[in-house]
């Protein structure tokens, strides 16, 4: 497989090295054309990433036997893994502004496997709970990528570029379940975590072959100041501001569904096996595919009707998966609806914040993306406290409620957004 070469459009004082397939860039690249392949090795490995913060949600019951954790607070693991995550929003994401970004996701990725062998080995709820804080750390690789890509992508094709590799991640996450699910009952929980370390090996060799290298020529910023920016951006760019609240409420309620899932389908009447809970996320997958479409719409004007149909599909979806003891298949509707509502949004909002500042696309992955996480984190504990002490019809109003908070904010900020992108 050769390096991935594209023609490059000159910005702002981009100057090429002398070395193959290098490129230094001051401010921006624009990549026209990029390549299927490079597109969805992204995806891939974006998904793939992504998984490892995820595989731990079917294990919780597992989890909570072996190391001795109480079934209302075992939802702490996926909060702590989900803080680390937005830790290396802020610290890490940003230095795709700054360094070589290729040295930077292959070296993110090679310190995740690292995590992935102490996970996969815990002998003590001590050394697991630091393992996978270092797993959700490290696995903002994944952002790194997705603004990379959206740099190499030429701007009438960056919807559509970024939509895939997006979904390459909301179907990692889901398909976390179901390769969880299976290895857990093949092979035990620990199989999970080795054999993903086995496979991110696989993707740094593949990476190492087929990324180009993209230097950042101007180097103005300290590191300090580059973290300072962030939040600079926050108070210059409305619409980030307004996306990123709708990223906190969408991925609160993606979480309050798929952290708390596996609890009542694991416990009586359903009682059903790790495969056959895993197999739910393949439903998901059904819906965040559906919704790949909404990076082309957002590139054609549509951002905001996408938005808020995706947001009044989210609130419906909550009644369909309420029905969870009286039909599966209503529960599978619902699981299809809430992700495929999550991902338009999601792909939308990223479509939206790209488009402000090519020289700050990292930062602005960085700082959206904080917003994601804290909704993550606060949905995942939030759930699994609420089914302790209401179940699943609390797990349900709560999810609507989420819904609903989010669709209103939509409406009362649509005007305002409708300005700004005129």
């Amino acid at each position: 497989m050769k390096e991935a070469k594209a023609k490059v459009e000159v910005n702002a004082g981009i100057k090429a090295n002398s070395s193959p397939g290098t490129i230094i860039a001051s401010d921006s690249v624009h990549v026209s054309s990029m390549p299927r392949y490079v597109t969805l090795l992204f995806a891939v490995v974006c998904g793939m990433s992504v998984a490892n913060i995820y595989f731990a949600q079917p294990l919780l019951d597992n989890l909570s036997r072996e190391f001795a954790i109480d079934y209302s607070i075992i939802g702490i693991l996926i909060t702590i893994t989900q803080i680390f995550y937005a830790l290396g929003l802020l610290l890490l994401v940003p230095l795709g502004d700054l360094l070589n970004q290729r040295r930077l996701i292959i070296g993110q990725i090679s310190f995740s496997l690292i995590a992935l062998v102490i996970v996969g080995t815990a002998s003590s709820s001590t050394v697991l709970f630091a393992g996978m804080a270092l797993v959700g750390l490290l696995a903002v690789v994944t952002q790194t990528l997705v603004a990379f890509a959206a740099t190499m992508a030429a701007p009438a094709e960056r919807g559509r570029v970024v939509g895939i590799v997006t979904s390459g991640i909301v179907i990692g996450i889901l398909l976390a379940r179901t390769i969880s699910g299976i290895l857990t009952d093949l092979a035990g929980w620990r199989s999970v975590y080795l054999v993903s370390a086995a496979l991110m090996l696989l993707m740094v060799c593949a990476l190492f072959r087929v990324l180009p290298n993209v230097e950042r020529g101007v180097k103005s910023l300290s590191y300090p100041h580059l973290i300072r920016s962030v939040f600079l951006l926050f108070s210059q760019e409305r619409i980030l501001r307004i996306r990123s609240i709708l990223a906190l409420l969408i991925f609160a309620d993606f979480s309050i569904l798929w952290t708390s899932l596996v609890l009542p389908l694991s416990a009586s009447p359903l009682s059903l096996s790790h495969t056959a809970i895993g197999a739910f996320g393949l439903a998901g997958v059904a819906g965040a595919l559906a919704a790949a479409r909404a990076g082309k719409l957002a590139d054609r004007g549509y951002g905001q009707r996408t938005t808020g149909l995706a947001l009044i599909l989210l609130l419906i979806s909550w009644l369909l998966i309420s029905y969870i003891e009286q039909s599966l298949f209503a529960l599978v509707i619902g699981i299809v609806l809430l992700d495929l509502a999550v991902q338009a949004v999601h792909v939308t909002n990223q479509s939206m914040i790209f488009a402000l500042r090519a020289e700050a696309r990292s930062r602005l992955t960085a700082g959206y993306m904080v917003f994601y996480s804290i909704g993550s984190a606060t949905g995942s504990i939030t759930s699994t406290h609420i089914y302790a002490h209401y179940g699943w019809d609390g797990v349900c109003l709560l999810g609507a409620v989420v819904s609903a908070l989010a669709l209103l904010f939509w409406a009362m900020t649509s005007r305002a957004t409708a300005a700004v992108l005129k």
